[in-house]
């Protein structure tokens, strides 16, 4: 079914409500395994029904944040959905503690009890109100975001249209463009400031209900770790700083050589102008060529010859118009992939603006929905997939699976892009541990200031990224995390992209060697779906755990020695 046809309807509190009540009930009663497990797959059937009207809504409001019906949808369910949370820990309860429980782990195994039970931990009645009003402040922070008009080029740019200027050619006007955008982010700091000292607090709050320590155990119980902890995070970041970061610098090093930018003036000193950092190459970083029109004609080549199975995934996904790429006023930013479980189907979100993001974001996205769409079948759905890390090893490794194919996309700029593309990789990991860093010292300390905040990321800068000037307006404040979605919305996400990024780089470092024997084994990852853990899951596709002692230095080794060739 095509994407708009798919029908959006409001599913009651009251209604979703009595359900939930029947299920626990139903499954009280159960006299035997099959009735226990005949009440298990129709709450699988319903969680999915209800899902996907969330998911519509969610898009749908996405799509266009100045909508009325679908913003006071979305309001809706920010409102409802935490309500909601006791009835589903109710038939979980139930669930966990049934006398069929041991024969219903042989049936489904016992991860599913397990994530329960962490799920269990995460949630009392006591924080309904809390919890939908972070959701009432995250979605705002969202359609703030939304919401940038900057007036530039004689034009009024979104901040997804307005990213080209800053990797033109002209160095005038990579400069000029990114104090147009830091103008726009620091008329909003006011507001940027309450709203994630109004969040911090909050989830502290919600912490402190719950029996947790810090909201940093309760934030690590959200995202469903069941096979680390914080001090396994803690030493990841350790190796980042230990073996990544000296080549990072040494890249960047490099880049400003190629580039003709400031050069360092002594030593530990900045010198990459925070303008200069996304600038490449001196003749202008690789851009898609043709139109998005072009891009998604290539786009159905590339994974018509990848295999069958992409063949047909990608078939599935334009026939049904489930993407949405073209950025416009109004829509919201970023890029996703949700579930739209009942119809066995994901949609695609994104922001195309005319750089080789465009690709990215279509190999990236794609690759989760690649995996939503093998493991549609999943019971119990929540098995569908794995942890948020385990998503983004789809993702990230996707990335580098299409590099074969990338010539339809950039022609004579292939080249160009495959090197940026890995040495991007690379240099993302110190920014995306460094934003796991400063979102433990944030909730590690709840009460620090605004302004405590924004030092404790400057410190974090010069550990992580010690290359980059970011002496301009905002940025220079150490506010460069305030455009950072992820963490006002989804805190501790973030470190997910790095171990998964780990992972993606082991599986390019085998493809150099032998393509088919590496997309055997991320075929092999992707079908097991959700049913084990993370390090399980990798270690079952025969690849290298990301918190082994040995990962971060075998992979920066390969790929600078491709990169130098």
């Amino acid at each position: 079914m095509k994407f708009k046809d798919m029908p959006y309807r409001r599913v009651s509190f009251e209604e979703a409500k009595a359900k939930y009540e029947e299920l626990e009930q139903r499954l009280l009663d159960a006299k035997t395994p099959a009735e226990a497990l005949e009440v298990l797959r129709e709450q699988d059937t319903f969680t999915k029904e209800l899902g996907t009207m969330f998911a519509l809504a969610y898009v749908r409001n996405t799509l266009d944040t100045t909508d009325a019906f679908y913003e006071a949808e979305q309001a809706y369910i920010d409102e409802t959905s935490p309500r909601l949370g006791e009835y589903e820990q109710r038939f979980l309860m139930a669930l966990l503690e049934s006398p069929h429980r041991p024969a219903l782990e042989k049936e489904i195994g016992a991860l599913y009890f397990t994530n329960a039970e962490i799920a269990m931990r995460v949630f009392s009645p006591d924080v309904i109100g809390e919890l939908q009003e972070e959701n009432r402040l995250t979605t705002e922070y969202q359609k703030l975001i939304a919401s940038a008009q900057i007036e530039y080029d004689g034009k009024t740019l979104t901040l997804a249209q307005i990213t080209p200027y800053h990797r033109d050619k002209d160095r005038k006007v990579r400069e000029s463009s990114m104090l147009a955008r830091a103008g726009w982010f620091d008329a909003q700091k006011g507001r940027l400031d309450s709203l994630f000292d109004e969040l911090v607090k909050l989830r502290a709050k919600i912490a402190e209900k719950l029996g947790y320590p810090s909201f940093v155990e309760l934030g690590y119980d959200r995202m469903t770790r069941n096979c680390y902890g914080a001090q396994d995070v803690a030493k990841f970041r350790e190796m980042i700083v230990t073996h990544i970061v000296p080549l990072a610098l040494r890249l960047k090093q490099k880049q400003a050589a190629r580039i003709g930018a400031d050069t360092d003036t002594g030593a530990g000193k900045a010198f990459l102008k925070l303008f200069d950092d996304p600038f490449v190459f001196p003749d202008g970083n690789p851009t898609p060529i043709g139109t998005p029109e072009d891009i998604f004609a290539h786009g159905k080549k590339m994974y018509h010859a990848l295999s069958p199975e992409t063949a047909e995934f990608i078939d599935v996904m334009l026939e049904n118009d489930l993407f949405d790429v073209l950025t416009r006023p109004g829509k919201a930013g970023g890029g996703y992939c949700i579930t739209l479980a009942a119809y066995k189907l994901p949609f695609i979100f994104a922001n195309f603006n005319g750089t080789a993001d465009d690709i990215d974001v279509l190999t990236h996205e794609a690759g989760h929905a690649f995996a939503d769409y093998r493991n549609r079948d999943a019971f119990p759905h929540a098995l569908s997939a794995p942890t948020y890390e385990g998503c983004e090893v789809h993702s990230m490794s996707m990335e580098f699976f299409a590099w074969p194919y990338m010539e339809g996309f950039f022609g004579d700029q292939t080249e160009k892009y495959r090197f940026s593309h890995l040495e991007s990789a690379l240099t993302f990991l110190p920014y995306g541990t460094m934003v796991d860093h400063f979102q433990h010292i944030v909730y590690e300390n709840p009460n620090l200031t605004p302004k405590e905040r924004n030092d404790e990321w400057l410190k974090l800068e010069e550990t992580y990224r010690p290359w980059l000037d970011n002496s301009m307006p905002f940025y220079g404040e150490g506010r460069r995390w305030q455009a950072q979605g992820h963490i006002y919305e989804r805190p501790f996400y973030y470190i997910d992209y790095c171990l998964a990024q780990t992972v993606a780089l082991a599986f390019w470092a085998l493809a150099q060697k032998d393509y088919a024997e590496a997309w055997a084994r991320y075929m092999r990852y992707t079908d097991l779906g959700g049913s084990d853990t993370f390090t399980n899951l990798i270690s079952r596709a025969g690849m290298p755990s990301p918190f082994g002692p040995d990962a971060l230095t075998q992979v920066a080794r390969t790929a600078e020695e491709w990169l130098e060739k």
